[in-house]
């Protein structure tokens, strides 16, 4: 453990390199919540975001993320319909002929509204 009067001339940045460098001699992948774990169990405070620069400026990058549409490909399903408030072909199709029905697309809308006065 370090002494408080220690902590001063502690280097934090060479702290983290010589941990990393360990873990990664041992194949564990450096990864800063365990940095900053252990390292505060020797009594050295440092940040997440600290160790996550001194990690880049190593050569570690960070995982890729997959975004979502990645990860629906990956498991072999399809993506997911968009919202079921969005008209359908069928449902557009449906509309024309009511249209065509009415004569205009004006008059169609006036008696659907009036339709919608009804339910209320």
């Amino acid at each position: 453990m370090v002494d408080k009067k220690d902590i001063k001339s502690v280097n934090k940045s060479d702290e983290i390199r010589k941990l990393a460098s360990a873990m990664k001699e041992r194949g564990e992948k450096p990864r800063p919540v365990v940095i900053v774990a252990t390292l505060k169990k020797q009594g050295v405070v440092v940040s997440s975001p600290q160790v996550s620069m001194v990690l880049k400026g190593m050569g570690f990058r960070p995982r890729k993320r997959r975004n979502s549409g990645e990860v629906a490909a990956a498991k072999g399903t399809k993506p997911r319909a968009a919202r079921s408030s969005q008209l359908s072909i069928d449902d557009l199709l449906a509309a024309k002929k009511i249209v065509e029905q009415f004569g205009s697309a004006d008059r169609a809308i006036a008696a659907i509204t009036a339709l919608k006065r009804f339910e209320g």
